[in-house]
């Protein structure tokens, strides 16, 4: 009889136990915006107000050994990387971005990295910059939420130090681009300002799920659609637009969401997207090789940047022109 009361007093105190913390959670939810909360933000930042960038603000650390102004490259391919990626900007080197020439025009590779809070990470980039000469970095630290910083010390390089090339490459390091098929694309475009092309995005929507790793709360972003904007995967644009989204970057309201950023600054320009070709080239899933059928296609590995680039290379010397 005692230890059947005991009991009932036990289930009787788990009861009043679980409807106080029920009360102190409801509390809690009803005073707390949850829509300013990102889960997967530095810290599980709560974003109150609206910030903008502020354009040089930091030192370049490491510059590339180039200069455009001496031998102005056609074409400037940008790969955003994180100091511990290494084994991948090594197979864009023996790949791609080994490419110096195409079609007699001039193209360079270079690769964008923020900060290590990892010394012996940090000595590594440093040596690796001496050796290929070909790193621009600055003093952020190197977090997925600090890509659109990444991008636009990008834009701010190329208005420093390389305005005199005719187009610009913004991708990642886990995409493929046939430069080859781009350089003919590009050609055949023949367009020389104001212009900007990849895989166009033409009515996304904010993603409002604090677990998402896309969230934006509506204080970062009031609007219920975007306006236009490429995916960060791989897209392309005449010179003179770094230097004008550089320029328009401080009356932007920041977004950690790198392309949708670069979205809105193009709105702002007035400057309209636009398709490369009459059939789609960029795809930001991953394909199997095909000749003409991308100019980037993304989740590839290191490895398979090898695989993919042995089969371009067994075609290229006698390919026939994608656009005929």
């Amino acid at each position: 009889m005692e230890k059947s009361g005991m009991a009932f007093k036990i289930s009787r105190m788990f009861i009043f136990l679980i409807a106080v913390a029920s009360f102190l959670c409801v509390c809690f939810y009803t005073t707390l915006n949850w829509s300013d909360i990102c889960i997967f933000c530095p810290k599980g930042e709560v974003v109150t107000s609206l910030t903008y960038f502020k354009k040089e603000t930091e030192k370049f650390l490491q510059l590339p050994d180039t200069d455009c102004s001496k031998n102005p490259p056609f074409l400037v391919l940008l790969v955003t990387s994180s100091c511990d990626q290494k084994e991948a900007r090594m197979a864009i080197r023996q790949t791609w971005g080994k490419e110096k020439l195409v079609a007699r025009k001039r193209i360079l590779t270079f690769f964008l990295l923020g900060t290590t809070e990892n010394q012996y990470e940090q000595t590594d980039v440093l040596a690796e910059s001496q050796a290929y000469k070909d790193i621009i970095q600055k003093g952020f630290i190197d977090t997925y939420y600090n890509l659109t910083l990444k991008t636009m010390m990008g834009m701010e390089w190329v208005h420093k130090f390389c305005q005199q090339s005719s187009f610009v490459m913004k991708t990642d390091s886990d995409v493929f681009v046939n430069v080859f098929y781009l350089t003919e694309l590009l050609l055949r475009k023949n367009r020389s300002s104001n212009f900007f092309t990849g895989f166009l995005k033409m009515n996304e929507r904010p993603i409002r799920q604090v677990f998402s790793k896309w969230y934006v709360s509506k204080y970062e972003y009031p609007g219920s659609t975007y306006p236009p904007f490429c995916s960060g995967t791989g897209y392309v644009f005449s010179t003179d637009v770094a230097s004008q989204v550089l320029n328009i970057s401080e009356s932007v309201p920041f977004i950690k969401l790198e392309d949708v950023y670069i979205g809105l600054c193009l709105a702002k320009l007035q400057i309209k997207l636009e398709e490369l070709n009459s059939k789609q080239t960029f795809f930001p899933i991953k394909l199997q090789f095909s000749l003409c059928r991308f100019v980037t296609c993304h989740y590839i590995t290191p490895r398979e940047q090898q695989d993919y680039w042995s089969q371009l290379e067994k075609s290229v010397d006698n390919m026939p022109s994608c656009l005929t």
